[in-house]
Formats: C-alpha cells, sequence, structure tokens
C-alpha cells in the first residue's frame, strides 16, 4: 500500500512541505515588525533558510516519487515569492534594504508574471533560464546577509548582503531581458511556423 505522503494527491509529502514553507511568512513579519535586535535577527535568518532550503527538499521529492502536479508547480514559486519580497519589505522601513531595490525586483516579477500569463496564451512554454536560477540563488544568499545585518565574526553582514542584491538586481534585469527576448524569437517562429505552440 503506498502511504499517503507518496500519494498522487493535494496532501502528499512535497505539498504539505510547501504549504508549511507560506506558514513561516508571518512568523518573519512577526520577528522584523521592529528593528529587530540581534538574537531576533538570528532567529529570522534561520526561519528564512530553513524556508529556502525546504524548497529545495519539496522540489526534489516530487521529482523524485513523480509527484509534480499544475498545483505543485503554483504552490511552489509562490511560497518562495512570498518569503523573499515579505523579507525584503520588512527590511525596508528598518533601514536594512534599499526601497528602490525592492521596486526594481518587484516590478521584475510583475512584468515576468505577465509575460508567462501571454506566453501561455499564446501557447508557449518558458521554462525558467539558468540566469534566472542563479539570481535566484545570489537573491536568497544576500536576503539571509541582510536579515543577519550585525557584524559577525569580523564579517559586515549588511555589507555583504547589498553587494549581493547589487549582483541579483544586474542578474534580475538581465534574465529578464533574456526571457522577453526568447518570448519575441519563439514567437515569430510559431506564427512562421503556422501558429503550431512549441515548447521553448
Amino acid at each position: 500500500m503506498i502511504p499517503w505522503y507518496r500519494k498522487k494527491r493535494f496532501w502528499n509529502l512535497p505539498n504539505t512541505i510547501t504549504v508549511m514553507r507560506t506558514v513561516f511568512v508571518p512568523v518573519v513579519v512577526v520577528l522584523l515588525w521592529e528593528r529587530p535586535d540581534f538574537v531576533r535577527a538570528m532567529v529570522a535568518t534561520g526561519v528564512f533558510i530553513v524556508a529556502m532550503l525546504l524548497d529545495l527538499v519539496d522540489g526534489w521529492l516530487a521529482r523524485k516519487w513523480d509527484l509534480q502536479s499544475v498545483m505543485g508547480a503554483f504552490l511552489d514559486p509562490l511560497a518562495d515569492k512570498l518569503m523573499h519580497v515579505t523579507a525584503l519589505i520588512m527590511l525596508i522601513p528598518i533601514g536594512w534594504a534599499p526601497a528602490w531595490m525592492v521596486l526594481v525586483m518587484e516590478c521584475r516579477e510583475l512584468a515576468i508574471t505577465g509575460l508567462r500569463s501571454l506566453a501561455a496564451g499564446e501557447g508557449l512554454v518558458i521554462p525558467a533560464s539558468s540566469l534566472g536560477k542563479f539570481k535566484t540563488s545570489y537573491q536568497s544568499t544576500a536576503i539571509s546577509f541582510l536579515l543577519l545585518h550585525y557584524p559577525i565574526w569580523g564579517i559586515d553582514c549588511h555589507s555583504v548582503g547589498i553587494l549581493l542584491l547589487w549582483i541579483s538586481r544586474f542578474m534580475s534585469l538581465a534574465s529578464g531581458a533574456e526571457y522577453g527576448w526568447r518570448f519575441y524569437e519563439h514567437y515569430n517562429r510559431r506564427k512562421e511556423a503556422g501558429g503550431t505552440p512549441r515548447e521553448m
């Protein structure tokens, strides 16, 4: 008999982990509601890192057990973006993240989401690029350092976080431009091929 956590239904283990990651979002909000001291900053960082590690775990389990689903494909990036956006927005009023950088990130995410919807309407499938994946990795690491903020073992965590955030912003804009160009190229190819949807 197949155990509950490996069944092809919503409450299998990968989806349960994904939902659990969204529960961490309000925890981060509470921890960053006021300028945190060193201990609260460490706890917030720990919660964020655990959420990011669980992101890797639920994806790996879904692939290993062949439990990939439309709902899982929707919830997984949603949980990831909720955590990233929440952490960055909460860092703005306490002065630990530049508001304009967060704005650039949000504008890019909205633009890509809109482009994905447009591509889906045209029958095109545009997978995440390598540059986009690197951007996410740098962004996660940047947020971790920004959450730490305070110097540890002689390392200025805030300065490291800002540097990594600059790198992730550059990758964010570059991957967004790459995404738009790929959509333009393949949309034209689809039209030339007689309108047959084709995966990019």
